[in-house]
């Protein structure tokens, strides 16, 4: 492995001279403990990215980083708008895989004698799976609003409010979508999947606030976390078909395209195109699509189980407290402004399994959350449940605004299903008090807890780091996983 200087708390980096063509050094944020299971293959990765043309300060692991597709997964690169390169390999294949939490004025004392009911019918409601249908369904005109609009489509629906667009990261909507830049394959695969989990680490869970984990009472209250016992839903999905298909059409024309751009790269996996060149300009229309329509199907799920707690408690979701707290994309690329040795400078940032972390006073967030900072939701395994975070001034001034977004994968697929079975998690789960809900068993082995790291170490490593402070723990009452 790469030698690596720990160059002060929680950070290490790899200089320049690693590896032949690095334009900027690799920064690893994590802590004494993960630092030594980090992978052999996300220092590889991560210094690949170093030498993508533009990129600015330093290529970023967060301290759930694991090996992904080009970029790491939990991987950071900022790009001059001018100078840089676009790479879908530094999105991933589920444009805007994001997640929403959603609070309730509900208790544990409340959900208990109906949690099966209510999974029951969640579980009919949200199509989860492989190849899962939506209930809504749309034609090509009808997408391809959704591509342009985002959660607006939602609200004229009156499947949103207001109140869900202002919690949503961008209102819910990505500027500069370009509809035409989508293939007929990639809009055919979306007509059918608006408000669907999909598979893999997807997953619908109902969380309690336990004791003594409210951990920051005033940003707590400030976000809508008020008492141990509280109930909080979180919603973890992307684009699903419409996402992967932009990102296989554009990696294959990238790579087609690669001498004419005139620049070298060290891996086809992060084949790159200039942000202004026509392909650049193309895929960032057709990203943006994606992204909208993973705003959208995750405010469609919430409308979804809206409709069932109403059902079950008999009363409208207002009455029982139902609002977003926030929805925040994990795999995307924005155009945001840094200051760069001085000069403020406008950036395509691109997060690949990782999230915006902005701090108090950020225009971008919403008014209600700006004394306070921007809510992170942190995704751990369906074993461990979530954490909710405050984005913070540092994270901003020294890291392009970003943080982790989950506990990290530290085992295969192929592996976790190997060490155990579906069937067994399941019942191991239940006698422990978390009802899982799947269509597919084999699948579930795949998302044991043990495939992740401790979503309390990755937490601990970065509110020591400043980059986004701790708020509160949630565990899962229920799941449905696809």
């Amino acid at each position: 492995m790469m030698k690596m200087d720990k160059i002060g708390e929680g950070i290490w980096e790899i200089p320049t001279t690693a590896k032949t063509g690095m334009r900027v050094p690799a920064r690893i944020l994590s802590s004494d403990k993960l630092i030594d299971g980090i992978d052999e293959g996300v220092i590889d990765q991560i210094t690949n990215v170093a030498t993508l043309p533009g990129i600015q300060k330093y290529a970023l692991c967060m301290p759930d980083a694991h090996r992904g597709y080009g970029f790491p997964i939990g991987g950071v690169a900022a790009f001059d708008a001018t100078e840089g390169v676009i790479s879908p390999g530094g999105i991933g294949f589920d444009i805007n895989c994001g997640m929403r939490l959603i609070r309730t004025d509900l208790t544990i004392e409340d959900i208990k004698p109906r949690l099966s009911k209510l999974l029951d019918l969640l579980f009919a409601t949200v199509p989860s799976g492989v190849g899962s249908k939506g209930s809504i369904r749309v034609n090509q005109s009808e997408l391809r609003r959704i591509m342009t609009d985002g959660s607006r489509w939602c609200r004229e629906k009156g499947l949103a409010d207001n109140d869900d667009l202002e919690c949503t990261e961008s209102g819910g909507r990505v500027e500069g979508a370009d509809p035409a830049a989508v293939s007929e394959k990639a809009v055919s695969r979306g007509l059918s999947q608006i408000g669907t989990l999909g598979s893999g680490n997807h997953y619908l869970e109902i969380e309690v606030l336990r004791e003594k984990e409210l951990f920051d009472a005033e940003r707590g209250r400030a976000f809508g976390i008020e008492e141990p016992g509280q109930i909080i839903i979180a919603v973890h999905c992307g684009s699903r078909g419409l996402g992967h298909q932009i990102a296989t059409d554009y990696l294959k024309l990238f790579n087609q395209n690669t001498s004419k751009y005139g620049f070298g790269i060290k891996d086809r996996e992060l084949a790159a195109a200039p942000i202004g060149s026509p392909d650049g300009e193309a895929y960032y229309g057709a990203m943006a699509c994606a992204a909208n329509s993973a705003f959208v199907n995750r405010q469609v799920i919430t409308a979804l189980i809206r409709q069932a707690f109403e059902k079950v408690f008999g009363r409208g979701w207002q009455q029982l407290g139902l609002n977003t707290i926030y929805d925040v994309a994990h795999n995307i690329a924005r155009f945001e402004e840094y200051e760069i040795d001085g000069k403020t400078r406008r950036l395509l940032v691109h997060r690949k399994g990782a999230t915006r972390s902005f701090g108090p006073d950020n225009f971008e967030i919403p008014e209600a959350y700006r004394s306070v900072g921007q809510p992170v939701i942190v995704g751990g395994s369906m074993e461990t449940g979530s954490a909710l975070f405050a984005g913070t001034a540092r994270a901003e001034k020294e890291y392009f605004g970003s943080t982790l977004h989950g506990a990290g994968r530290v085992m295969s697929r192929t592996k976790a299903k190997k060490k155990i079975r579906g069937d067994v998690l399941r019942d191991d789960m239940a006698s422990r008090g978390i009802t899982v809900k799947t269509g597919h068993l084999r699948g579930l082995a795949e998302e044991a807890g043990m495939a992740y790291k401790d979503i309390d170490e990755v937490s601990q490593a970065v509110d020591n780091l400043g980059l986004s402070r701790l708020i509160a723990r949630f565990h899962p009452l229920g799941c449905i996983k696809g």
